[in-house]
């Protein structure tokens, strides 16, 4: 089965759902004007692949890194936090990666990040200090096992809280051609655990597993809607289709490089969702085309202050070099696409996108050297 070009660039449609054709490809939005009067600044630079970033109260954010920094970010400044990351491995895609704080940190002072280690990605627990100097791991790993690839490569891996406390983990599946649609595998996933344990959530779809999802390549955001509580993922595709994917508890997605194990190796050239092995595969709500954007960090922007923009899907994307703004139908599917000129190829690489206590949109950059960690508004 031919995969086909997502987004057709010019003769597009508006008003479109998740209906899709029996490629599996859902109709094109429409491009949208691009929304004026963003803000952009700069809160701290000289970072490097900064890849996620989370909230503390007073201001304060926390910052990961990939080569296996913590950084802690106040009133403007950055400062490395102590912490035992001796066992990080920067490989490629893999090292520090995601973070999310616990939503009781007032009086925990916890935080999990994802991170690759020589055997595996795993989660680490951490308590911050009190003066946010240095961090000491309380549980390693809250969860281990994930699969690494010896290169880094396809290592994920994006933590989101639901909004019922649980954790959503996207994971990467390693470029292992079997790992996506294999139940036993934690890879191209994603997955919903306790926050606390790392158990598999009681009302999970699969009995007894960490599985929400699966048939993915590479999760790399993981959003929740506020006002529905829709999941919504960010994935890259090979050469052409990455995927904005709605989620639905138990299902696959359709990637398959293994092609039931009757393939060796990794075999990039089947369809992203491939219907035709899996007819009842969920078929993405946004499909990139070609060529892809590498998309990453995703986040509603869930605030008033947004004015017409309230509601809309910030992701940011790497070889796009830029910020895509979904507006969505209430159903879940795309109905038009944005790329404000502020964020079009003028920061480089962008990887994070958070939404901060403040309202405001929090989005890194991702080139390797002096990387910022940028605050945009509406102005």
């Amino acid at each position: 089965m031919n995969r086909l070009v997502g987004v057709l660039a010019v003769a597009l449609v508006a008003g479109c759902s998740t209906t899709t054709t029996g490629s599996g490809a859902p109709p094109p939005p429409s491009q949208a004007q691009a929304p004026t009067g963003l803000k952009v600044e700069e809160v701290v630079g000289g970072l490097s692949h900064a890849w996620d970033v989370g909230f503390l109260p007073g201001g304060q954010m926390l910052v990961t890194q990939r080569d296996g920094k913590l950084t802690l970010v106040k009133d403007g400044k950055a400062t490395d936090v102590k912490a035992d990351l001796a066992d990080v491995e920067p490989r490629g895609e893999g090292g520090l990666m995601g973070l999310v704080v616990h939503p009781d940190f007032l009086t925990s002072h916890r935080f999990t990040t994802c991170q690759t280690s020589r055997d595996d990605v795993r989660l680490v627990t951490w308590q911050l200090s009190d003066d946010g100097t240095s961090a000491q791991r309380i549980k390693n790993p809250l969860l281990g096992g994930l699969p690494v690839n010896p290169s880094g490569r396809h290592s994920g891996c994006r933590p989101t809280i639901a909004q019922d406390g649980s954790l959503l983990v996207g994971t990467g599946d390693t470029a292992n051609g079997t790992a996506a649609q294999n139940l036993d595998s934690l890879g191209g996933k994603v997955l919903r655990i306790s926050l606390e344990t790392g158990a598999a959530q009681s009302d999970n779809p699969i009995a007894g597993s960490r599985v929400y999802t699966y048939g993915h390549r590479n999760v790399q955001g993981v959003a929740v809607n506020p006002k529905t509580g829709q999941v919504f993922t960010a994935e890259h595709g090979p050469d052409i289709d990455d995927e904005l994917n709605l989620l639905k508890p138990g299902a696959n997605y359709g990637w398959d490089p293994g092609q039931g194990g009757t393939k060796p190796g990794y075999d990039e050239g089947v369809p992203m969702t491939d219907l035709q092995r899996f007819p009842d595969a969920v078929p993405a709500v946004w499909v990139s085309g070609d060529p892809t954007e590498a998309i990453s960090g995703a986040a509603f922007l869930a605030s008033s202050q947004w004015g017409d923009l309230e509601g809309v899907l910030a992701v940011a994307a790497l070889k796009g070099s830029k910020l895509m703004l979904f507006t969505l139908t209430p159903e879940g599917g795309v109905h038009s696409v944005a790329v404000p000129a502020e964020l079009d190829g003028t920061h480089g690489r962008l990887r994070a996108a958070r939404l901060g206590p403040d309202g405001a949109l929090y989005v890194t950059s991702s080139n390797g050297t002096d990387d910022k960690l940028l605050k945009v508004t509406r102005g």
